[in-house]
């Protein structure tokens, strides 16, 4: 039963997680950067173990080809945890955009500070823009790829929601590519529940869009590549789920 094996994962996920964080303590302490940086990709490949073995999920990357070396700014779906965690294993040292509340959970703001995430104040207004925009400038100087949820929350699939500014922020003052992102998470391991239904996590690339265009421009064809990729990510996965 998907629930059972929901549940049983979920324990494992967090009881591995506080491992993983308390060991976390000693790169932080000394100020090491590269060994967080290493943590968080061997924490993302443990977790997908832990779906794997114990729910049945595998995942796949589609389309990696589209991003380009260096810095580039990936605008993705949002629909788990898993979208947030895969990163780490995907690009060396990603800069997330996240909120800033985030930051207060013990040792994990510690850990998101050192590894130089952008968080934002989302009441913050023009002063909190600046700061994104100069935190996400510094990244990009470092060759790093930035990573962004457009939409600002996690969705559930199928569920509509607006596209936030901050992406549009970001794209014109940095001048570098975008790369859209469709995922079907959210049918495996959902934001609420503990239903981990047995199936594959696809991640889709689609290609960049360039740096360049107004913003109205972009900001169409921003969600209308995510959305209609989206549809049919979504229309595959549900034909393929079994009722267990």
């Amino acid at each position: 039963m998907s629930w059972l094996r929901g549940l049983i994962f979920q324990i494992a996920f967090l009881l591995w997680s506080t491992v993983v964080a308390l060991y976390s303590l000693i790169p932080l302490i000394l100020g090491n950067r590269a060994h967080i940086f290493a943590i968080g990709k061997f924490w993302s490949d443990s977790i997908n173990l832990l779906l794997r073995v114990i729910a049945g999920i595998t995942y796949r990357i589609e389309g990696m080809e589209n991003v380009p070396p260096g810095a580039v700014l990936i605008a993705s779906k949002h629909q788990s945890l898993w979208d947030t965690a895969i990163v780490l294993a995907l690009f060396r040292g990603p800069a997330i955009v996240m909120k800033q509340e985030l930051l207060r959970i013990p040792i994990y703001g510690a850990l998101c500070r050192i590894q130089g995430m952008i968080a934002v104040d989302r009441a913050g207004g023009a002063k909190a823009l600046k700061s994104m925009l100069k935190s996400a400038r510094d990244a990009v100087t470092e060759g790093r790829k930035l990573i962004i949820f457009p939409q600002g929350t996690r969705t559930l699939p199928g569920q509509p929601h607006d596209y936030q500014p901050g992406v549009a922020a970001l794209y014109r003052d940095l001048k570098i590519p975008v790369v859209p992102v469709a995922l079907n998470s959210g049918f495996f391991w959902p934001k609420h529940g503990l239903k981990r239904p047995a199936g594959t996590i696809v991640m889709r690339f689609l290609p960049a869009i360039p740096a360049g265009l107004d913003r109205e421009t972009f900001m169409t064809r921003l969600e209308t590549e995510i959305e209609t990729a989206q549809a049919v990510l979504e229309a595959e996965t549900q034909a393929g789920l079994r009722p267990r």
